[in-house]
């Protein structure tokens, strides 16, 4: 059977994704929330929750890391499929994979905006013989 597991932001953070540190600057929002665009989620609903930026944090560099995912095989490959909104030019989001056995963050895909202020959406393919994070 299927494994995937859909990760919304309506009730809290989704299990894939580490408690957040509010230190961190991302805030969970809709587009009611007053703090400028996107007013609607991807597929335009105005009261669903993502997660956001806030502006004091737009200078720096902020990460959110999933938890730990097992390693693939041939019959488990990982697809990670996510909407993102990017609305400042200088904005560039990241994705990276740290393996178990690595210090280091490999950098595996990223968008700097060159289409800014409309909903993207990706989708990874990640082939790990070792547990890991993204």
């Amino acid at each position: 059977g299927s494994s995937c597991k859909k990760c919304d932001f309506e009730t809290d953070l989704c299990e894939a994704l580490h408690e957040l540190n509010l230190q961190s600057g991302w805030i969970r929002r809709n587009g009611q929330s007053n703090m400028g665009p996107p007013y609607s989620d991807h597929s335009g609903n105005e009261s669903a929750y993502f997660l956001s930026l806030s502006s004091e944090v737009r200078s720096s560099s902020t990460t959110l890391r999933t938890n730990v995912f097992l390693p693939t095989d041939k019959e488990h490959i990982c697809q990670i499929t996510f909407h993102y909104w990017i609305s400042q030019t200088s904005g560039t989001l990241m994705v990276g994979l740290q393996k178990h056995s690595e210090d280091t963050i490999t950098n595996i895909w990223q968008d700097s905006g060159e289409s800014q202020n409309r909903w993207k959406v990706n989708t990874i393919t990640i082939n790990s013989t070792e547990k890991y994070e993204v």
